[in-house]
Parts: structure tokens; sequence; C-alpha cells
């Protein structure tokens, strides 16, 4: 896997020259042994061609000397490089036949797609049809590792760049904190203002856990430590270190190639919080303080009549912990039979331990930090009492305050993780402590630490590592991060049915209707008693139900109550559906007072929080709510929250239940009737925006994402998914984690106090014009996908979704229900696999379907050619001046720039109903054709991504890459279902593998 050689002039630093260990450089950058000149195509360079750049050229090359063409030339070289090394691997590893199919595949791909040679086309399909099984899995995992391998690359050059921009004293960039409060000064905020914001704010990114991360732990290791030596390059280096530097990066490839890219078994939810947490070191632990720090800074110096001032001191007010961190891995049982009491407690535990065990190292650190001696500064008094209470008594620190009472702070804190996690400190204490009873008492401990620091002339050693300690105790406590609860309210319903049934109070609640529902909820919720009999056998459905809530109410008592806060409510069809769940509360002990007592008010520990999924369930989201805050005594549940209340929208089954047009219109008019409702009660309006990977289910950029949301939704609050290989394409790298949390903080930021920008002056004219598009793109996308006959055969048949249904991805199963081939439904499979297989054939159609039908039909409805243009106008306008529709097309746009009708249609022959296939493609193709006709009618933009022109080239570099995997998905899925190799385990592996391949070189899929 290599590509072309560098070309004379490059500017990135210290790329790679020859070396006498790996020979000279070929023509496609591999290496010159005597066997490579036998491979057909290969032309050996000479010397002459290759160049040594001056260190660091690459960072201090002024970018006013620099073409656009050139700022992507590092990029280039790095992509050639890391090729070069895995086609290095493959010859040594594979020898030199298979290194030359690959390299002869490789380069016809690149032919066939750069060159649009129709030859190299069919000379591609026929190199791919003769592959034996163990070659056709070879060079899968050589292109899918290409891929993974151009991804960390392009990582790599966006923080290149980011650095080159601040090296050279540019402006602040869109998403950044300096350039958010820049614009939020300029429209005349107070920096007193701005802080009380802050201090109200909470911004909370949740992990999660679902079926579209292909990627095992080991490989994801592999690849973080690939990028850190990749990064190493940009660096002034010596040749030996260079050399050294390529001898690791090369041993790490070899690694990578060595290692089972797939699991042989089903990943549990155990290996899902491990994978998880193995984020928080690498950027939220880091990340989050270090954000909260310049965050500080800036404030301090963009709005200075916010700075406390103290004499000649100064010193910025600290911020409240606003950004915070959540889980669904542990929590989430919607759907997924594995996730019980016991992983919930699970998961609690291991986010402890992985917090403390940081905890400890860092306070270690600082005590061997930390040196000054009573002998040359004073301390304060309060840090000599913790000194004094320290369990250290060594005569060799005892003038040494300091480090004696981090070593009485590090006591306790060990004897705090044995308590809540049984794990003891990796380096034992000098002696037993009393553990500490809460984060915030560890806290004070570090402050005194900082206190006297400050106050003896130790400013500089209170603002590194121990401020980012003591900020990173408010933002994490002991817990970590928030694990969410969800369950479908069918489950609820039915646990509820049994209690009732058990009680005596009712047979059939289920089939009541919902005013009797509510009517026997309420009065049992007044009742002093509970409901659950303690002899009674109940089914393992409402005793895993029942446990589940028994074990948040123990974790809250052990770690806080931000461990365990929210309980999500999916498909919220009625108001009984959130009615249920505060029973269901009451019963385990986490309802106080009675609801409607005027003596004892009720008072909720976890939030009862709905989650409206369908088009359906969107339309009637403030009907419900409306009825939820008009419930006698719910108000003191209100206010025990902090006069709050949080509303979950989902993107993937409204995406799925009426096309990607209507599902972000139906969102949209949600939040704002939400939004009027909770204004009216004067109750502070939480969106949880459940986002994925796909822009079908709510992907896309981040920043842009939160700046197109309707006015007054976020407010300052706001909680969003990150989802399955989202999760690594956003937050494996350091860097890269660490501007996509400064983007959602600055997106919050501008969304909330500079919302006029979100107000175009024609908003009620363009959102009138935006429901006629919607009906008929909802039209269009049902009517293909639901109304079709055989519609669901045609997609069984020409996706991998059967086979990603099989593949070890993640603990839940595809579908909420089992299905057979013969009453398998399109509404039982779950989103996000039906999204991911739509990215694996390359069509992408939840992203796009419908919007060129729905323009087209809009602009017919004109009486005359002056009212089409018009019309046409007026779209353009709304392009332009309306956030929410041009993120909109944005996202389309990427989308559509990511399909491949050429391949799509090798897919559509997996259908052996000849007319069927022809019927469903000719219509998805002609969509296709019209919709991006009228995209670029719309924005005046006839080429996809005119306004992205990196990512536009990222996306083309790619695909001839990708050509290769799809054709070989496609042959492995004949050979796979004619029943003939089905129990062929390499056959079964060379799916798996493509399927992996395919994801990670669209990155965004699921």
């Amino acid at each position: 896997m290599t590509q072309h050689a560098a070309r004379p002039g490059r500017h990135s630093a210290n790329r790679e020259a020859p070396s006498q260990a790996s020979g000279q450089s070929d023509a496609n950058g591999a290496s010159t042994r005597k066997t490579a000149s036998k491979t057909p195509g290969i032309k050996p360079i000479s010397k002459a061609n290759l160049m040594v750049v001056p260190a660091n050229g690459a960072l201090n090359a002024s970018p006013a000397r620099r073409s656009a063409t050139d700022k992507d030339v590092p990029l280039r070289e790095d992509i050639r490089f890391l090729g070069r090394l895995l086609g290095e691997c493959l010859r040594e590893q594979e020898g030199d036949a298979t290194f030359e199919v690959v390299e002869t595949i490789r380069q016809t791909a690149v032919r066939f797609r750069r060159e649009n040679d129709r030859a190299a086309g069919a000379e591609l399909d026929r190199l791919l049809k003769r592959l034996s099984r163990d070659q056709t899995n070879q060079v899968v995992r050589a292109f899918s590792y290409f891929s993974h391998l151009a991804n960390i690359a392009e990582d790599q050059h966006h923080n290149r760049r980011r650095r080159i921009h601040a090296l050279a004293g540019s402006p602040p960039q869109d998403g950044s904190l300096q350039h958010a409060l820049e614009k939020i000064d300029a429209a005349g905020v107070t920096g007193k203002q701005l802080r009380k914001f802050l201090d109200e704010a909470l911004i909370v990114p949740v992990l999660t856990a679902h079926p579209t991360e292909v990627q095992r732990k080991s490989i994801l290791d592999a690849e973080r430590e690939i990028a850190r030596l990749l990064a190493e390059r940009d660096l002034p280096m010596t040749a030996r270190e260079r050399d050294r530097n390529t001898a690791q990066l090369r041993a790490k490839v070899t690694t990578l190639w060595q290692t089972r890219m797939l699991r042989d078994s089903r990943l549990t939810v155990a290996d899902e919080i491990d994978n998880a947490l193995s984020y928080y070191r690498t950027t939220f632990l880091h990340g989050i303080p270090q954000l909260m720090s310049e965050l500080e800074e800036d404030i301090a110096a963009i709005f200075p009549a916010s700075r406390k001032t103290k004499g000649a001191a100064a010193e910025a007010a600290p911020l409240a912990p606003f950004m915070q961190m959540g889980s669904w891995i542990g929590g989430d049982r919607d759907g997924n039979p594995n996730v019980t009491a016991e992983t919930l407690d699970h998961a609690a535990t291991q986010q402890s331990q992985m917090i403390l065990g940081w905890y400890l190292d860092e306070v270690h650190a600082l005590g061997a930090e930390l040196s000054m001696s009573t002998l040359m500064v004073d301390a304060s008094p309060e840090l000599l009492a913790l000194a004094e209470a320290s369990p250290d008594h060594s005569a060799h620190r005892a003038d040494e305050p300091y480090r004696r009472a981090l070593i009485g702070i590090y006591a306790r804190l060990a004897a705090t993780s044995k308590t809540l996690t049984g794990h003891g400190a990796p380096r034992h204490p000098v002696a037993d402590a009393e553990p500490y009873s809460s984060a915030e008492a560890f806290a004070a401990d570090v402050q005194i630490v900082i206190d006297s620091l400050r106050a003896h002339h130790g400013r500089a050693l209170a603002s590194t590592r121990i401020d980012a300690l003591v900020r990173a105790i408010a933002v994490f406590g002991f817990h970590l991060a928030s694990v969410d609860m969800r369950q479908v309210s069918d489950v609820h319903e039915a646990v509820v049915a049994e209690l009732f049934a058990a009680a005596g109070v009712e047979k059939d609640y289920a089939a009541l209707p919902e005013s009797r529902k509510l009517e026997l909820l309420l009065a049992e919720l007044r009742q002093p008693r509970l409901l659950t009999l303690p002899y009674h056998e109940y089914s393992e459905q409402t005793r895993n139900e029942l446990a589940i809530l028994a074990t948040a109410r123990e974790l809250r008592a052990r770690y806080g109550q931000r461990v365990a806060r929210n309980y999500i409510i999916s498909h919220t069809e009625t108001l009984s559906d959130l009615v249920e769940v505060m029973l269901l509360q009451k019963e385990a002990g986490m309802l106080k007072g009675t609801l409607g007592s005027k003596t004892d008010p009720a008072r909720m520990e976890l939030m009862v929080i709905p989650l409206f999924e369908t088009i359906e369930d969107l339309q009637n989201a403030a009907g419900i709510m409306q009825s939820l805050l008009d419930l006698p005594g719910f108000d003191s549940v209100i206010e025990h929250h902090g006069v709050e209340q949080e509303v979950m929208l989902g993107y993937s089954d409204s995406n799925k239940d009426g096309g990607f047009l209507t599902s972000n219109w139906e969102l949209y008019k949600a939040e704002l009737a939400l939004v009027q409702l909770f204004e009216q009660r004067k109750v502070k309006l939480r969106l949880f925006h459940g986002r994925g990977g796909t822009v079908g289910r709510g992907g896309g950029p981040t920043y842009q994402a939160i700046l197109s949301q309707p006015p007054g939704t976020v407010n300052g609050q706001i909680r969003l998914t990150e989802q399955g290989e989202i999760i690594n394409s956003k937050f494996a790298n350091a860097e890269i984690g660490r501007r996509n949390l400064e983007t959602v903080i600055a997106a919050t930021l501008e969304a909330s106090l500079l919302p006029q920008q979100n107000a175009p002056k024609e908003l009620s004219t363009f959102e009138g014009i935006m429901q006629q598009l919607s009906d008929r793109a909802f039209g269009a996308y049902r009517n293909l996908v639901y109304e079709t006959p055989g519609f669901k055969d045609y997609f069984f048949a020409t996706t991998p979704i059967t086979e990603i249904a099989d593949l070890n991805l993640g603990s839940r199963p595809a579908s909420r229900k089992l299905m057979d081939k013969k009453n398998r439904r399109i509404e039982d499979l779950r989103a996000i696999p039906w999204g991911f297989s739509w990215g694996q054939c390359r069509l992408l159609l939840p992203g796009w379907y419908g919007f060129g039908s729905a323009v087209k039909s809009l602009l017919d409805t004109a009486p005359d050619e002056k009212a089409r243009k018009a019309a046409v106008a007026t779209l353009r306008k709304m392009v332009k001046t309306w956030p929410f529709f041009s993120t909109l097309l944005s996202n389309m746009d990427m989308v559509l720039a990511k399909t491949d009708l050429a391949v799509a249609s090798r897919y559509a022959q997996l259908c052996d109903d000849a007319a069927l296939r022809k019927n469903v493609f000719a219509r998805i193709s002609k969509e296709w054709h019209l919709t991006c006709e009228m995209l670029a009618l719309v924005t005046g933009h006839q080429e996809r991504l005119a306004d992205n022109p990196l990512l536009a080239r990222s996306i083309k570099n790619r695909f001839a890459y990708l050509d290769p995997l799809n054709h070989l998905q496609v042959e492995l899925l004949k050979r796979y279902r004619s029943g003939k190799d089905g129990d062929d385990i390499r056959v079964r592996r060379g799916i798996h593998l493509t399927i992996n391949g395919v994801a990670a070189g669209l990155r965004n899929t699921g």
C-alpha cells in the first residue's frame, strides 16, 4: 500500500529520508529489494529525486508564502510515508507475491477512479474475482489498514494546520473559545453576565455504546501510538532520532498487521465500558480542565472588569464545572438484554476506579514536585495543620509541609479507593487513614495547598498540575461520569401491570385507556405504602427492572448523586409512560414525600426524561410535556431538580420513520414548541440531542449543528450523544479531542448569548417553505421505503445488514425484536444498523432521499417562470441567512459526495428479483441525480463540497482505496449467501473485514 513518490520542494519537517535499514524508495515509495524489480509496473527512482527538508520546516514556513496547494503537501507526504511502511510490512510478512497483488490492485483502482479509465475498471473486476480466499482477506486487510492510517494522517494534518495558524498569529478561528468570546464581547455582553451564565450552564457529551464501532481496543491502542509517533516528526530531529522514530512506526504498523482486526466473540458490556474509559486518560481528564483554565484566562483578557483584584494581584474567578461527562454504557437497557443491575454497578465501579487512580497518580506526582521547605518560604496555618495531620512523620521531611500534606491526602485517597471500589492504591500509602466522605472534602484539602502556594510566592506552582487537579475534581468527582438509565416504555408498562396485578389493584393495566392508567398511577403515588410484595415471585423482567433502580439508589449513596441522575424513557408516546417510571422509583425508595402533599412534597432522585423518537412522537412532544407540568404536585419534583427539566430528541428513528428532511424539520418544530411551553411555565429546558455518526442520524460538524438550533433552544443547557466509531474519530487523538470539546463550548456560548444570529427577518416565510418541502419529501421517502412492494426484500438483499447483525460489533442486537426472513420488517430494525448498511453499499440513502423531489415539486407549483425564479431566489436566501437550512444542506452535500451509484449498482446485483432490482435501483438513482441537480440549483454550486475543498479532496482520494473493498464485499456476499462457502470462516471473516475497512474509509458511518 503505497502512493506516488514525494515531489521536490516539500514543506514538511523531517520527512523520511532513505535509510540503510529499509533500502531506497521506488516510484511508489516501496522498499527496493532485489525482488521488487520483478513487480510489474513498479519503477525505481534515483536518490536525486528525494529531498531532505530542514528541521521544523512545516511549522516555521510563513503561511503567506505557502499556496493553497502547498499547505496540503505535508498531509500527502504523511499518507505516502505510512503507506510505504504498510507496503514494506506487507512484503515482509506475506511475501513478494502478495505485495505485488495488492500493489497491482491499488494501481489499477487508482487509474480507474482518478483517470476514469473504463478498461482499468474491467481489469480491476477481473483481478478481484481471481483472488483466492486467503488472498482476498490479505487484500482487504491491506486496504482497510491504509484507510486507518490515512485517517491518522488527516488528524495530524488538522493539528499541524491549527498550530501553523497559531504560530503565525492568525485571527481566532470559528469554533474557538477566543473567537466566541470576542463575538460575545462585541455584542455587548459583560463579563459579569457571562460568568453568571456559565455558573448556570451545563454542557454534557454523553458516550454511548452502539453497534457501529468496528475496531478492537488493541487496534485503537496501536493507532494512538502511531498518531503520537507521526506527530513527533514535525519536531526538530537528528538523523538518529528520525531513524529511531521510523523504526518505532514500522514496529507499530507491524503490530497492526499481526493483530487480529476483528473480535472472535461478541463484545460484552464490560468490554464496552473498558473501551470508553480508555478515552478519558487520552482526552477528557486533561482536556476538560485545560479548557476550563483557558476559558478563564480568555475571559480575564477580553473582559478585564470581571477580574477579582486584591491589591496588586489579580485572579480570575473560578468557573463552575459547566462541562461534565455522561455515559449510557452499563445503564442503557433499551433493546439490550445484556445490561442489568450488575452491569450498572460494574460501570460505576470501573469509572470510580479510573478517576481515583488518576487522582492518586496526580497527588503522588505533586508530592515529588512540591518540595518547598519552611526554611525557605512560609506556609499557611491551614496547610501546616494539614501537614501535621498527615501520617508521614519522617524526619527527612519535617521542614517540607507540602509534601507531608500531600502524603496525607494520598493516604486518605487510597483509603477512599479501597472503600468505594475494593481496589487499593498503585503505591502503598505511608499508613492507613480515614477515607474521604465526598469528592468535595478531597477538593477542600487540595484547595488548602493551592491557597497556601498563592499566598506565599508560589503562584506559578499553583497554576500548573495542582490547578488542573482541583478543576478535575469539580468536573469528575468520585464518579467520573453520570450513567444514564434507559429503557423502552413498553417494558415499564409490563412491569407496572405485573405489580398492579400481583397487588390486586388491577388485573389488566396494559389494556386500560390512558385516562384510567393515569388515575391508577397517580392514586398509587399518593399512597404511603409500596405495591411490591416481599414474598411474591415476580417475573425475571420485573425483578431486573426493580433491581436496576435499587442499584442506582445504592450507587448514589456510594459515589455521590451525580453518578446516576437521569432516567430516559424510549418511545415516550403518552403521559403515563413517564408517570410509570415515577411509580417505579417510589417502589425503589427513590421518591420521597407524596405527590400533591403540601406538608411533605414529592422529591424524585432520578429525573424522568422522555425520548421522543418518531415523527408522531415529536409532533406530540409539547403536549405531553404540558400534561406532565400540569400534574398536581409535580412542581415540587421540578423544584427539587433545580427548576429544570430535560427532554431528549431522537434523530435516528425519526429519520428512519420520515426521512432526512422531515426528521430535521420536525425536530426543529418540536424544539420551538418546547421552548415556548417552558418559557411560559418559567422552567429551564435542557434538550438532549440523540445524535449519531451519519448525517441521517443527526451527524455532521457539531459546531454548525449547535449554531443551527432554533432560537432559545440552547440557552446554556445541552447534552448530546457521541456514538460508536465517532467516539474514536473525535477523541482518540488528544488534540483533536480537545478541539472537539472546545467547539461544543464555543457553539453553546454563541447559540445562547447571540441568539439573533439564528433569526433571519423572513423566518416565518422560510418556515412556511420548509413545511412544504418537508411534506413533499416525506411523501417521496415513505412511498419508497414503506409503500413500495418488496422494498424490504431489496434492502436486506442489497446491503450487508444481515452480516452486520452477525458481526461482533457491540453487546446490543441489531433489532429490538428477533426477525426471521418471513417476518422481518424495517419498522423493527434499529436505526443504527439501518444507516450503517446504507453506508456500506455507498448509497447513504437516509441522508438525502426525498430532497430532490421536494424541491422540484415545490418549483413546479410556480404559475410561471418569473414565480419559479422568485422561488429559487428565496431558497438561495434561506441558504445564506438561515443557519438551520444552510447546515441541513451542507450536511447533505457531504453525504452526496460520499455516495457512488456505480459501486451501489454492484450491490443491487445481489437482489435476485430482476424486476424488483430494476424498479428500486432506478428510483433511487433518479432521486439521487434529481437531488444533486436541485442542490446545485439552490446553492449555486455545481460541484460537491465547493465550500470545503479539503474534505472534497480527501473523499476523492479515498474512493480509489474504497473501491476494491466494496467490490470484494459484493463478491464475498455472493459466495457466502450462495451456501457453498457459507461455512467457510475465511469468507465470513472477509465480509467482516470489508465492513471494517469501508467504515474506516467513510469515517462517519454509524
